[in-house]
């Protein structure tokens, strides 16, 4: 983990140099975005133990990854992780310690918060979609009404699942936060094609992201958008054993997106505590992931009276 992380310092502080020459290698330019995007790349943030130096870093690594994007704006892998940063750092660090504000005391932070995170959401899936239409020319505007998406949908391969995973994520992530965007509503038949697909390709991406994806999409949405709580309960037992039981994820899915709005009791105690019980070192590569779940099962737990 050390050498991990001091090797991507000396990358950010060699890279920032190189950028702003206007005699830049093409070659140069190239490794450098080779460098940061490659396998494990993603590590150096997902591993760390410590939400709060992550949070303080991304930002920093964000800009980092933008400023490299406009000198290689092809380049696949960066497309990909700057678009995806976007959107974890949303997720984790705008939208989540928002959510955990109390509503009457802190009601206008935390409108400033959700629009703030529906826009970072709306710049990773920028990003991201960009990057489909660039490997698949016309993508970004096919669609499952149509009968336009379909074609596209079956040209996709594996290594294409994890920019497939984050462009939805990234969309769905922005309409959640304001269900009366119709444009984005609109597209929700299209991410659900597209998810289905990368489930299809590779069903244990990221020890069953897709699954806890499903639990939370199926949980959430009306049936006459595709909701089904039944589908949401088999992708989450699916989600514990692609993850060997390792992931807090589902448990707090489960007790969220199911219990909750069942207000079942019982089984939101009973998946919080089995949530709070994973062992964060068990998986370095989800340490932080964790952590962070177990945090909001923490606030989850506390306000509990104000719930049920």
């Amino acid at each position: 983990m050390m050498k991990k992380a001091g090797r991507f310092a000396l990358i950010l502080l060699c890279a920032f140099p190189l950028m702003q020459s206007c005699s830049i290698n093409r070659m140069a330019i190239n490794a450098i975005s080779n460098a940061l995007t490659g396998e494990g790349s993603a590590d150096v943030f997902t591993s760390d133990p410590d939400p709060e130096l992550v949070g303080a870093a991304l930002p920093f690594a964000i800009k980092m990854y933008e400023t490299l994007l406009a000198q290689n704006p092809n380049h696949q892998g960066l497309l990909l992780t700057t678009g995806s940063l976007f959107i974890m750092y949303a997720n984790a660090f705008v939208q989540g310690p928002a959510e955990m504000l109390d509503p009457v005391f802190y009601f206008e932070e935390r409108i400033a918060a959700f629009d703030r995170a529906k826009q970072l959401y709306l710049r990773g899936y920028a990003i991201l979609t960009s990057a489909l239409e660039k490997r698949f020319p016309g993508f970004s505007e096919a669609s499952i009404h149509d009968g336009t998406l379909q074609g596209f949908l079956s040209r996709l391969r594996r290594q294409d699942v994890p920019l497939i995973y984050w462009t939805v994520a990234g969309g769905l992530a922005a309409y959640s936060i304001d269900i009366f965007d119709f444009a984005l509503g609109a597209r929700v038949p299209d991410w659900a094609a597209m998810m289905n697909r990368a489930y299809e390709l590779y069903p244990d991406f990221n020890y069953g992201a897709i699954n806890e994806f499903f639990i939370l999409f199926y949980a959430s949405l009306p049936e006459e958008l595709g909701g089904d709580i039944n589908q949401a309960k088999i992708h989450f037992e699916r989600a514990l054993r692609r993850s060997n039981f390792m992931n807090a994820g589902p448990y707090l899915a489960f007790a969220q997106a199911i219990a909750i709005p069942a207000q079942d009791y019982q089984a939101f105690r009973e998946n919080l505590l089995k949530a709070l019980a994973i062992d964060p070192d068990a998986n370095p590569s989800t340490r932080l992931i964790n952590i962070l779940a177990q945090r909001r099962a923490r606030f989850l737990m506390e306000i509990s009276a104000d719930i049920f």
